[in-house]
């Protein structure tokens, strides 16, 4: 089982960056893939990105490639997500989660999630 913890969110003007981070529990960490989702107000969970176990490869939806990039600590178990030039409309809650299936985009192939850290950006 893994336990996961995200933080780093905030309030933050259209333009700026914010970096989450997600600690993970236990020695399986680099036995997972992991993702970021995003769900705001009224929306379905939806994947953002994600990166293998060796973070050799990583994936992004299209609306955030360019700006945000995901990275991995396996000594620190925790996986990152660099956000720069954030817009209104990435504006939510942000999720990590963590895959046996790497390059999963779908939120059916995580098994273990964070409580969310929200991220509101103004314009």
């Amino acid at each position: 089982q893994v336990q996961l913890v995200e933080s780093g969110g905030g309030l933050v003007q259209a333009g700026d960056s914010l970096r989450l981070s997600c600690a993970a529990s236990g020695r399986t960490f680099r036995s997972y893939a992991m993702g970021w989702f995003r769900q705001a107000p009224g929306k379905e969970r939806e994947f953002v990105a994600s990166i293998n176990l060796s973070g050799s490869f990583t994936d992004y939806t299209d609306s955030v490639k360019g700006r945000f990039t995901i990275s991995r600590d396996n000594a620190k178990n925790t996986v990152y997500l660099q956000m720069n030039s954030l817009k209104p409309e990435d504006t939510a809650a942000y999720y990590c989660g963590s895959s046996l299936t790497s390059g999963a985009r779908s939120r059916l192939l995580y098994n273990f999630w964070g409580q969310g850290t929200q991220v509101t950006v103004s314009s």
